[in-house]
């Protein structure tokens, strides 16, 4: 009997194992097919997710970053870049990639709901999310609608104007990739039968397209793309891959490569760990041990390495950490996977979230009044028209705020305000230039969240320490997690190596525009 069931048990050990596999098995695409044309001075763009100044120089100080401490002292270090808004994945790649907010580019987050489908829009987030939201809808939202549909087609990525100018441009692992050639997905055999993708995906991206096991180049990175390596999205491929586009001398004029791995450490660890940095130092190891030398290695490529958002740790007591805005919108239906007609729906971006208001009948001032009542929450905002509001729960002052008025930010940019400064942490300096504190460039990227996706809806934005959390939601509590407007989650480093050219301000707004410019200058020097 002992023996059947150890039979038994092996068996299904080795079916799921097969199936596994199968989900995971795809070809790989013949390099030769692809002519790149001659670079003089290459760039590679990589963004190291979660990547923060605070832990990166504990690093380097207890010597377990050498890659990033060479970068640095032979480059141009800033502690101090603004992401986007919310600082999430998505939202950040798509402003670096347009050089526009959401309000433009139309990517409101992770997770954002669809008043017009009646649906989440989710990119991958926790498990309980993604079953309710449909597993085959989160994976047909972050391969082919994410690029293909919601990504306003109106701003151009960097991908397009590159190739505009005729340069050509390649990207590893980024899940944002638009560009102007088009790129049949290798999708595994299991992943079709599943019902997940179709046969045949056709997307447009840059001339070279590295996606994990869906667009494979490197023919030794088959042991890299396992399901349980999260099907080749991770620090390992993106390195082989980028490593073979240099020994093949297939390095297109500009690089966009991503390395994951340390998001996720981070939100289990929380913010100090400096495992996360370790690892990805590895992988930048391993990028410039592929040249004769790391001189070698910046004479050669111009190198930019820069954090997507930081994290900030949660309170480990849930009660005291997570703000669950289900309780605190008692009273109140939901839109759920199974309940489609809910009066509000929820959409967590860890630190911040929106609410929608799909009742008519739903006042912004009743809702926003249940919410003033959580004193963890940094501040609440919501628009009507062309103006934008915004109160704390801790006063009560309103500030209300649009673009092009009479007052004049510290990035140039100009807006009409009316009502208490504090309620962003705002200020005039003597020249009555508006500064930012708490939260850096707030106003642009506010205002961006805010136009992001039509319809009503109210934001909510936690205080440092603090996360919401629905009836689905992953929480971080004891961890990291980011999303938020504050300068806590908002400001990452960049490291710059091998040009003198420097970005016009500390944005990732306006790094699109600064990245084609020296691609453009390496190619004609």
């Amino acid at each position: 009997m002992l023996r059947k069931i150890l039979f038994t048990v092996v068996g299904i050990f080795v079916i799921l194992g097969i199936f596994v596999l199968s989900l995971s098995m795809s070809k790989t695409k013949d390099i030769d097919d692809i002519e790149i044309q001659t670079n003089k001075k290459p760039v590679i763009f990589i963004t190291v997710d979660s990547l923060m100044t605070e832990s990166l120089q504990k690093a380097i100080d207890q010597g377990k970053a050498p890659a990033l401490e060479f970068l640095i002292k032979n480059g141009t270090f800033y502690s101090d870049f603004v992401s986007s808004y919310p600082t999430m994945s998505v939202t950040i790649d798509s402003t670096i990639l347009t050089g526009t907010y959401a309000n433009e580019h139309r990517i409101p987050g992770l997770i954002w709901f669809n008043q017009k489908e009646n649906r989440m829009i989710s990119y991958g987030s926790g498990l309980a999310e993604i079953w309710n939201n449909g597993i085959r809808n989160v994976t047909k939202d972050s391969i082919i609608h994410l690029n293909n549909d919601h990504l306003n087609k109106e701003v151009l990525t960097i991908h397009e104007e590159l190739d505009n100018r005729n340069l050509q441009s390649a990207s590893i692992n980024g899940l944002l990739f638009r560009g102007n050639e088009r790129h049949l997905l290798n999708v595994p055999k299991m992943v079709t039968w599943l019902n997940l993708l179709p046969k045949n995906v056709e997307v447009v991206g840059p001339t070279i397209l590295s996606l994990g096991a869906l667009s494979q180049l490197n023919p030794q990175n088959d042991r890299q793309k396992f399901l349980w390596d999260r099907m080749g999205v991770n620090n390992e491929f993106t390195v082989n891959e980028l490593n073979y586009l240099i020994e093949q001398h297939k390095l297109p004029s500009f690089t966009l490569a991503y390395l994951p791995d340390a998001d996720a450490t981070l939100h289990r660890n929380g913010p100090d760990d400096l495992s996360a940095i370790e690892k990805a130092d590895e992988s930048l190891q391993k990028l410039l041990n592929n040249f004769s030398s790391w001189d070698k290695a910046i004479q050669e490529v111009t190198w930019i390495i820069m954090g997507d958002s930081a994290q900030s740790l949660v309170e480990k007591d849930k009660k005291k950490g997570l703000i669950d805005l289900n309780k605190l919108l008692n009273g109140y239906s939901f839109w759920d996977g199974d309940k489609r007609n809910g009066q509000i729906a929820i959409a967590i971006n860890e630190r911040m979230a929106y609410i929608y208001l799909n009742d008519d009948k739903l006042s912004i001032d009743e809702i926003v009044g249940k919410l003033k009542k959580d004193e963890r929450i940094g501040f609440i905002a919501w628009k009507e028209a062309d103006r934008n509001y915004v109160i704390n729960p801790n006063q009560n002052d309103l500030l209300s705020f649009y673009p092009d008025g009479s007052f004049k930010d510290s990035y140039g940019q100009s807006w009409q305000l009316e009502g208490g400064l504090t309620v962003l942490d705002l200020n005039f300096d003597h020249e009555g230039t508006i500064q930012f504190n708490a939260y850096p460039d707030a106003l642009a990227r506010l205002h961006g969240a805010l136009h992001s996706n039509p319809g009503r809806f109210i934001i909510v934005d936690a205080k440092p320490h603090y996360e919401f959390i629905e009836e689905h939601s992953h929480d971080h509590a004891g961890g990291g997690a980011h999303g938020s407007l504050h300068k806590i989650d908002s400001l990452v480093p960049m490291i710059i190596v091998g040009t003198n050219s420097k970005p016009e301000s500390h944005r990732f707004v306006e790094l699109k525009e600064w990245l084609v410019e020296i691609v453009e200058e390496a190619n004609n020097s």
